[in-house]
C-alpha cells in the first residue's frame, strides 16, 4: 500500500526537491502540492493523506499555526530553514524535522520513521475491537545497548521526554529513544489510551479520576483538552 503524501511549501524549488526525493521511494505517492496552508486545508477536506511535508514560514498562515487547526492531522514531516521552531514542532508530535537544504539520506531516514508509524497503525486497525486481550502480552523496548521485555500488565504509564520516552512499570523506569507516537502503535489502544500529548496510561492502573487529572500511584497525570472527549468515551465503555 502506498503512502499518500501532500507537499505544503510556498517555494517551488523546495517542492521539487521533495518531489524528486519521493520519486526514488516506490511506496511514496505525491497526491498534491500546495503553495500555502489554505490550499492544504481545502485539499485535506477533499481527499485523504497519510503524510504531510510541511514548511513553516509561509504567508498568511504559518505551518505551525496550520497544524494547530487540524483536529486529526496526518503524520507530519516539517521541512524548513528555521531551527528555532523545532521544539514547538515536536510538541505537536511531528515525525521529524528536516532542516533545508537536506540530503536524500536524511530525507529517507524521516520516511522510515513515518512508514513504521503508518504500518503499525494499519496493523492496529486490522484487529477487531475484541482482539486486544488476545494479542501479545508484552513488548520489547530498546534502552541504550539493552533490550527489555516489558509485560503489558506491569506498565503504569508512559511519559514523553523530547525524543525519548520514560516507561514507568511496577518495578522500574525504562528510558527509550523513540517517540510517544511510535510506542503508541505497539500498545492495544483500548487498554493504553493516550490522554495527553505527553502521556499514555494503563487504563487498569488508574486509582482516581478527578477533574482534568488521573491518579496512578503517587503521580497526578493531566488529561489534555484534545484527548478528553475520547478518554471519557473510553471509560464509559470500560
Amino acid at each position: 500500500m502506498n503512502i499518500r503524501c501532500v507537499i505544503i511549501d510556498d517555494e517551488p524549488l523546495a517542492q521539487r526537491v521533495v518531489e524528486r526525493y519521493a520519486e526514488k521511494i516506490p511506496f511514496l505517492e505525491i497526491v498534491q502540492k500546495c503553495n500555502n496552508a489554505f490550499e492544504a486545508i481545502d485539499v485535506l477536506y477533499k481527499q485523504e493523506a497519510d503524510l504531510l511535508f510541511l514548511d513553516i514560514n509561509m504567508p498568511r498562515l504559518s505551518g505551525i499555526d496550520f497544524l494547530k487547526t487540524l483536529k486529526k492531522p496526518p503524520l507530519v514531516i516539517i521541512t524548513t530553514a528555521y531551527a528555532e521552531f523545532a521544539i514547538e514542532g515536536y510538541e505537536l508530535d511531528v515525525v521529524d524535522y528536516l532542516m533545508k537544504p537536506f540530503a536524500f539520506d536524511r530525507f529517507y531516514k524521516a520516511i522510515q520513521k513515518a512508514e513504521e508509524l503508518i504500518r503499525g497503525k494499519e496493523q492496529r486497525q486490522f484487529k477487531s475491537a475484541g482482539d486486544d486481550d488476545q494479542g501479545d502480552t508484552f513488548i520489547f523496548v530498546k534502552s541504550s545497548k539493552k533490550t527489555y521485555k516489558v509485560n503489558l500488565h506491569d506498565i503504569l504509564y508512559i511519559e514523553a521526554l523530547g525524543d525519548y520516552v520514560k516507561i514507568f512499570t511496577t518495578e522500574k523506569m525504562i528510558v527509550s529513544y523513540q517517540s510517544l507516537k511510535n510506542i503508541e502503535t505497539l500498545l492495544p489502544a483500548r487498554s493504553f489510551p493516550r490522554i495527553h500529548k505527553s502521556f499514555i496510561i494503563a487504563l487498569s492502573r488508574i486509582d482516581l479520576i478527578e477533574g482534568n487529572h488521573v491518579k496512578i500511584k503517587d503521580r497526578q497525570i493531566p488529561i489534555g483538552t484534545n484527548f478528553k472527549g475520547e478518554f471519557e468515551k473510553l471509560i464509559r465503555l470500560a
